[in-house]
């Protein structure tokens, strides 16, 4: 058959490869940037997304995890990991909020809610019950005090660390995954002497929880480590239900947190990881810039995306905030840019004294708020706490109102975690650390006695009714009487619990009131708050871990406090917790080599992180950034010292810093008489 009798020849493809346009409800494009639509579209394979300050990464991953749902993912298979349940749940409520609730199903929460959720299912597989209390910080201290003087080491003729330092060096060994020696190495080398005796106190400590059915926060973590990597099985059938995982600010996860996503990506590699290593401030923590750093070494064949484009400063800050982390010993390479190119140029103020500064501060935010820029729009960070006492002082002698970010959360209030240890107690009948708290409350009870009473009640199998019967009369057996009583009321079935909750707080009143009595009114405020924010649970369990994981940050206090000014209040924090948030204008106070950088942060891996710390501080600002430092500076061993700028602002040319230098009104007047005179000379 020659040529033109041939027939033509039509391929047929496999249905499967027939290329079909797929039609989306949401115009990808049009909503997100370039590089945000790449990072939205890519699911497959590792991917890292390096999201400059303010580039929009959260819009990024919800539209992300949006497109995945539209292209036909089952919404089950998705895991979304951050460091916040709050913003697990706004990420996941906008998704939904694209597709009417197509998201629903996705699995969303923090690193220790998807632990405690896992290890609720697997805990047999590490020999223990299921229904394990999780111990907060506070109670881990308790318990390592209890720890400390049953070893004896509370009557040392030297003095011992404290308890918070001890659960800070177990802390950190866990979160690490070092050795309790190499974290003495690194932070406490002044402890070294007492390695013996807190490796004893760690052993005791893990043994103390283990019989107890009791885990702290990094037990959560350590636990599903060991779980996945000792339990094959486990994690291939998490690895196969959980086939696409997001981990948002990545670059503040700890080594354990790195090891888990590994291993929950053990039958795939679809790990998408969101992060800034420009914004790792928190090694104290136990966090790490590496993760982020070595992410294309953990998971070969790494795609990375660059979020560079700003939407929340103006150019000139952004040129600022470039220059800082530009002399990063090590870092991804971004350059933040907007199309707000237009902006006042960030300043650098010289002051002669810290009240100078503070003068300074204070007399420029009476300025912008004439400027209709209102006081919540403002905010005056810091490296340290106290290096806000000065301005302090100065905004209450002009009457401006502040808020200053920090001091105990709501949790870890003294009343609040009395109340808590009772609704322990009746959750878990057999937590030892709890039953100590609430018998150590009672009129007439001393530790000794309260080590008795404890031993006799965890003796039997009812334990309101053993604390009754405990022999002995007066004031202690009156008060036995009354916590016997609470407990058979709130142990009635069918009870809600913020009704447990109500009467356990009704219980509780008089003993606040003999205990602080000089601040009553505030803590009985916040008691009342603690009821309505239980009134949504419809599980006591869920109640108890949900405190001990996403616990409330405010106090009643703190609440009322803002609602006396119309306007609101000026921001005063620490840069560490002012991460994540913006400003119109920020004053970052205390510029100073020494304080900031420290002077006892030498090691090249601190200075490169207060570094990044620079750079958080001034890439919160919108439209104004105002840098300020003292040159003279009362050094107690010396004397008056002359200081200079922090290092971290050398070399950094005028065109994007400008450098101001405060005067008098009445040096001011001088100086621009005399420049008159020389033009008319």
């Amino acid at each position: 058959m020659n040529d033109e009798n041939r027939p033509v020849k039509y391929t047929l493809y496999r249905e499967t490869e027939v290329s079909r346009p797929q039609r989306f409800l949401i115009d990808y494009q049009q909503e997100l940037n370039p590089a945000q639509y790449e990072a939205a579209i890519t699911h497959k394979g590792p991917l890292l997304v390096l999201a400059g300050a303010g580039s929009g990464k959260t819009r990024t991953l919800v539209y992300r995890v949006a497109r995945m749902v539209e292209e036909g993912i089952d919404p089950n298979a998705i895991l979304l990991m951050t460091f916040t349940r709050r913003a697990a749940e706004e990420m996941l409520q906008r998704a939904g909020a694209l597709l009417g609730g197509r998201c629903d199903q996705v699995t969303g929460g923090t690193f220790h809610s998807f632990a405690n959720t896992v290890l609720r299912r697997y805990a047999a597989l590490l020999g223990f019950s299921n229904s394990f209390t999780i111990l907060d910080r506070s109670d881990s201290e308790d318990v390592i005090n209890l720890i400390r003087a049953r070893l004896g080491l509370d009557k040392k003729e030297r003095r011992f660390p404290r308890k918070q330092t001890i659960v800070e060096i177990v802390s950190l060994a866990a979160n690490r995954v070092c050795s309790i020696a190499e974290v003495l190495d690194d932070q406490f080398p002044h402890l070294f002497n007492e390695l013996e005796e807190l490796i004893r106190i760690d052993d005791y400590y893990r043994i103390y929880k283990q019989e107890r059915s009791l885990l702290d926060y990094d037990d959560l973590l350590t636990k599903l480590r060991e779980l996945l990597q000792g339990h094959s099985e486990v994690a291939e059938r998490l690895s196969s239900v959980f086939r696409y995982i997001m981990v948002d600010e990545y670059q503040d996860t700890n080594r354990l947190q790195a090891e888990i996503i590994r291993s929950l990506a053990r039958t795939h590699d679809n790990v998408m990881a969101v992060g800034d290593d420009a914004q790792s401030i928190y090694s104290f923590r136990g966090a790490t810039v590496r993760n982020i750093l070595e992410f294309p070494t953990l998971f070969h064949d790494t795609k990375i995306i660059k979020l560079e484009e700003n939407y929340r400063s103006t150019q000139p800050i952004l040129n600022l905030s470039n220059e800082i982390i530009l002399q990063a010993k090590e870092s991804y390479t971004k350059n933040l840019f907007t199309r707000r190119e237009q902006g006042v140029r960030p300043v650098l103020v010289e002051a002669e004294s810290e009240h100078y500064q503070s003068r300074f501060v204070a007399q420029k935010i009476l300025e912008l708020r004439e400027q209709e820029v209102p006081l919540t729009e403002m905010a005056v960070l810091f490296r340290s706490s106290f290096h806000s006492f000065d301005l302090e002082l100065e905004l209450s002698r002009r009457g401006i109102p502040f808020v200053k970010r920090g001091g105990f959360k709501f949790i870890e209030t003294t009343h609040v975690k009395d109340t808590l240890a009772h609704l322990r107690i009746i959750a878990n009948p057999q937590d030892a650390v709890s039953w100590h708290r609430v018998i150590l409350l009672l009129e007439g009870v001393g530790a000794k006695s309260a080590e008795k009473i404890l031993a006799y009640v965890l003796e039997g199998p009812n334990q309101a009714q053993r604390l009754a019967e405990y022999p002995t009369r007066g004031v202690m057996g009156g008060e036995l009487k009354k916590l016997a009583e609470l407990l058979q009321e709130v142990t009635v079935p069918g009870l809600k619990p913020a009704e447990q909750v109500d009467r356990v707080v009704r219980y509780y009143l008089p003993i606040l009131k003999r205990t602080h009595r000089d601040d009553l009114p505030k803590r009985q405020k916040d008691l009342e708050h603690f009821t309505v924010i239980t009134e949504r649970y419809r599980s006591l369990d869920r109640l108890l871990s949900d405190m001990a994981l996403e616990p409330p940050n405010n106090s009643v206090g703190d609440v009322l406090a803002t609602e006396r000014e119309e306007e609101g209040l000026l921001t005063l924090s620490t840069i560490h917790s002012a991460k994540g948030l913006e400003w119109h204008s920020v004053f970052i106070i205390w510029a100073v080599d020494g304080r900031f950088p420290s002077l006892y942060n030498k090691d090249e891996d601190e200075l490169e992180e207060e570094r990044r710390l620079m750079y958080v501080a001034a890439t919160r600002a919108k439209e104004n950034l105002f840098i300020t430092y003292p040159i003279n500076i009362f050094d107690r061993a010396t004397g008056m010292v002359l200081s200079k700028p922090s290092r971290f602002l050398d070399g950094i040319p005028r065109r994007i810093l400008e450098p101001v230098m405060l005067m008098e009104e009445d040096d001011e007047r001088e100086e621009a008489w005399r420049s008159s005179r020389r033009r008319s000379w």
